[in-house]
């Protein structure tokens, strides 16, 4: 009995859905970095946009709300170097475990703004597009979250070993 209890508590959890992107705050002439600890061979994709603090969406950015954005791995190498940009994205597989590190500057500016980025990193099994899979297939949405079920479970299962590794 006590078994069935843990088993939908996982489902239960694994069913919740998750927060699919991180909006946060930088002033001029700061840095933030966010970091991600993967698996070697983990495939990843990450996209960042600074948000428009003008009511008219289509107006353009001026430099001052423009960033710098470099992703690199524990050992140094880097992923993705982007200068003055206010949006774009990132796609790589992880060569080496460890900390993959995203770091977002804004150019000094005087007086200080405040940007705001949303950024959304996927991997592993985030970052497969369910719904386009059930899309293109016609398949049913039980399979669909059956299998995404699956693979999650899969990587917590592989996550375990490696834990127990640690």
């Amino acid at each position: 009995m006590m078994m069935i209890g843990w088993m939908v508590l996982v489902v239960g959890v694994l069913l919740v859905p998750s927060s699919q992107s991180l909006r946060f705050d930088i002033q001029s002439g700061k840095i933030k970095c966010i970091s991600e600890d993967m698996k070697s061979n983990s495939m990843t994709v990450g996209k960042y946009q600074v948000i428009n603090p003008n009511q008219d969406r289509h107006q353009l950015l001026p430099d001052s709300h423009k960033l710098n954005v470099k992703v690199t791995s524990s050992y140094g190498h880097i992923f993705q170097w982007a200068e003055k940009v206010e949006k774009g994205q990132f796609v790589f597989t992880a060569m080496e475990q460890g900390n993959y590190m995203a770091c977002f500057s804004a150019p000094e500016h005087w007086p200080l703004i405040t940007l705001t980025i949303d950024f959304d990193w996927r991997t592993g099994v985030q970052f497969k597009d369910w719904f386009n899979v059930a899309k293109k297939g016609h398949v049913d949405a039980m399979k669909v979250e059956l299998e995404q079920l699956y693979h999650t479970i899969n990587s917590i299962h592989e996550e375990m070993f490696y834990f127990r590794a640690r």
